[in-house]
């Protein structure tokens, strides 16, 4: 998978030069949407592509009841209608569902532009698990919004084949990358923890699964590193656990490789950046067999980890994987593979939709 630069973007992808994304999920939130994006557009412009993100952070905003660290742009539909317009793209992706995903989604269909999605994240499980909508309703309204374009990107062949299952067109791959350069198996964090370590790193939130890897029965020691919504009350639940809160740079890649194994307890991710990086910082990977986990391990020609309907089990036999083996499986992931599969799902605005 490690794929070398195209000599000319420009040759590669004629006639998209200028590149928008609206996307709800952006900077200062800290998720993998808002790593993706980031890490992508970086290449892209590496590439001398020239490209620009849309997102609440040029809007007056509201904070998203339940989770309020994510900002909600208030009705943002003519200033973005301006945006785009003064920017004049090639190209427009919408990155996400919320405010200003739709708010782009309406002045495509008005201006009759073509334009492509992506599904990012499961808000059909988490609102069901928030508010107790149910799954289908949610699919169906998802189904219309993804609908109206002309590819939905997804990460993983799973969620390609579930998506095509639950009736959704157009669906084409986009797998991720990992940042060498940053996750490595030195230096490690001294936790200074009973080993072995078994350690979780991303949100706090409900979503993630936590308890259903705070409440096994595990030798060593449990440690989340990361913050969100779920974390005091986690920390009250669970006092045996320790929270570190989150860490960045160096400090995170140290946090990794400073464990035993990387626990991802998520039933509902789409892909699980946090897996990625973890195998690059030398970490074997304990998880679910479920969409994300199940495609990253499937592909390696060696153990990197383990996965099991039963947590436990899969934490005890990640134990025993060559940590050897992690490092050289990750670098098969490039982001510059990543950026270019991206570009080849684009499509012209002016295309016919």
């Amino acid at each position: 998978m490690l794929h070398q630069p195209a000599p000319d973007p420009l040759l590669t992808f004629p006639g998209l030069s200028r590149i928008l994304i609206v996307s709800d999920a952006w900077t200062p939130q800290v998720n993998g949407v808002v790593r993706t994006l980031r890490t992508v557009t970086d290449e892209m412009r590496d590439m001398g592509l020239t490209v620009e993100v849309v997102g609440p952070d040029r809007f007056k905003t509201i904070p998203m009841p339940s989770y309020p660290e994510i900002r909600l742009a208030i009705r943002p539909g003519k200033t973005l209608a301006r945006i785009i317009e003064e920017f004049a793209p090639d190209a427009l992706h919408i990155a996400t569902e919320g405010p200003l995903g739709m708010a782009a989604r309406r002045y495509a269909i008005r201006n009759k532009v073509a334009f492509t999605t992506a599904f990012h994240t499961r808000f059909a499980e988490y609102l069901k698990a928030r508010t107790g909508i149910p799954e289908f309703l949610t699919y169906a309204w998802l189904r219309r919004f993804h609908g109206a374009g002309a590819a939905v990107m997804v990460a993983t062949q799973s969620l390609r084949e579930e998506l095509t299952g639950r009736g959704f067109k157009h669906v084409r791959p986009w797998s991720r990358g990992v940042d060498l350069q940053a996750f490595h198996p030195e230096p490690k964090e001294d936790w200074d923890l009973p080993r072995p370590i078994f350690a979780y790193v991303g949100r706090v939130a409900v979503e993630k699964n936590l308890k259903a890897f705070l409440e096994l029965d595990l030798p060593g020691s449990k440690l989340v590193v990361g913050d969100g919504p779920q974390r005091r009350a986690l920390e009250r639940d669970y006092p045996k656990a320790h929270f570190a809160g989150a860490r960045f740079g160096a400090e995170l890649a140290a946090a990794y490789a400073g464990a035993d194994v990387f626990v991802f307890p998520s039933r509902t991710d789409t892909f699980g950046l946090v897996v990625l990086e973890a195998l690059a910082s030398g970490l074997p990977v304990a998880a679910y067999p479920v969409t994300g986990p199940k495609d990253i391990l499937g592909e390696s020609p060696v153990p990197v980890g383990a996965l099991d309907v039963d947590l436990r089990k899969a934490c005890l036999a990640a134990l025993d994987v060559d940590r050897a083996n992690c490092r050289p499986f990750a670098e098969t992931y490039s982001w510059r593979a990543c950026a270019e599969r991206f570009m080849d799902n684009l499509v012209p605005m002016h295309a016919p939709a």
